[in-house]
């Protein structure tokens, strides 16, 4: 069994955790092709990645309070045999209802994924150092984004689409002998409630009165939310309106994501140092910078993919510097709840991306509407800042 305070561990953590951006980003370049194969719209095809948000907005809130109850281990195990099986049955889906439906079935073992390795730093950590050990996770855990597209693009290339249903799906099965194999049990005190829906009302109402749970909760939605505008929107953008090929979408996706890991990394270097307030007004400034930098690049150089490339880094850079640490920030006043918090924070996280990329789904003639989204997203995640900010440090 892996022990606290090792590399080892935080790797198998950022592997949970990266089930996410696996989830999404190893598919984005194949998202035009499972259009022509399964004769879908574009916003049709759209929705099998809003159906996987919605997913995995509803499995958080599920996930926590019953691994408060029961233990994260052996919860995790189950969440993780959902999401090999619906990896699967997206591999064989014959329409795009189907694969539709099989996406938000991934979503929900996904989510357990996501919800529980939070829950385990939480469990062994907490204040800044639990906002280092997520910023590691997420140092490593970068690596996903950065090389997804490019692999989703070989593999579509050679393959096809449901080949890159076919890797989710070892990667799943990898993951879940992992945990089976080196995950030990973290939680110390189990919750003395048995697990009811009036008991996880409660129990999220004391997290929706807490403020500084509030404050940092509202930081990851809209950070994320500008996120999933480029996400949802960016394949159709570069292979459609900037034709690209699969391949050079899934290289112009990476050095956009490239961006995050630069954030992440800096984090975890400087929040031990600055703490995690000034870390966060760090990247909320990134977060403005990039999705202003968008909108004036279009306006003057509209047929240049730098145009969408640069000013997106920059803004993946801020997501990497105020994800971990809004995510410690909520979680830290809660070591009692840390199941439940991290539920709460990720259903309200997932489902204002949801709602962002169905939106942008429906819009897609041109550019604008991501850049303008991240611009309103960065915009108000860095007034949030700078009017919560003297309550909070």
């Amino acid at each position: 069994m892996l022990r606290p305070d090792t590399f080892a561990l935080t790797a198998l953590l950022a592997l949970l955790t990266g089930l996410g951006p696996l989830s999404t980003d190893l598919y984005l370049p194949s998202m035009t092709d499972i259009g022509r194969s399964l004769a879908a719209s574009p916003a049709q095809v759209q929705f099998t990645l809003s159906s996987y948000l919605i997913g995995i907005a509803v499995g958080q809130i599920l996930y926590g309070p019953v691994s408060d109850r029961h233990g994260r281990k052996r919860v995790l195990l189950a969440a993780l045999g959902v999401y090999c099986v619906a990896s699967f049955v997206c591999c064989v889906a014959n329409s795009i209802e189907m694969l539709i439906g099989a996406r938000f079935l991934q979503a929900l073992g996904g989510s357990g994924a996501i919800v529980l390795a939070r829950a385990v730093v939480r469990d062994l950590y907490s204040g800044a150092r639990a906002g280092r050990e997520l910023s590691l996770m997420s140092a490593v855990m970068a690596i996903a984004p950065v090389v997804a597209p490019i692999i989703g693009g070989v593999v579509q290339t050679a393959s096809g689409w449901r080949a890159t249903f076919a890797v989710l799906t070892a990667i799943g099965i990898a993951a879940l002998l992992a945990v089976w194999r080196l995950l030990p049990e973290t939680l110390r005190e189990r919750a003395s409630e048995p697990v009811s829906f009036g008991a996880s009302l409660r129990s999220f109402g004391v997290l929706a009165r807490n403020r500084i749970f509030v404050v940092h909760t509202a930081a990851v939605a809209l950070s994320y939310g500008g996120l999933f505008a480029w996400i949802s929107g960016a394949s159709f953008v570069l292979q459609d309106i900037y034709h690209l090929t699969p391949f050079t979408f899934g290289v112009a996706f990476a050095a956009t994501a490239a961006g995050y890991m630069t954030g992440a990394v800096l984090a975890a270097r400087i929040v031990s140092r600055i703490g995690l307030e000034r870390t966060i007004g760090l990247g909320a400034g990134a977060l403005a910078s990039g999705g202003l930098a968008m909108s004036l690049a279009l306006l003057l150089a509209p047929l240049s993919v730098l145009s969408l490339i640069l000013p997106m880094a920059i803004y993946t850079a801020g997501i990497g510097l105020v994800l971990p640490q809004a995510f410690a920030g909520a979680l830290t006043p809660f070591p009692e709840r840390a199941g439940a918090a991290s539920s709460l924070i990720g259903f309200v996280q997932q489902m204002s991306a949801a709602i962002i990329g169905a939106g942008i789904g429906q819009l897609l003639v041109s550019a604008w509407p991501i850049a303008l989204t991240l611009a309103l997203m960065g915009g108000l995640t860095a007034l949030l800042w700078l009017l919560a900010r003297p309550s909070r440090i």
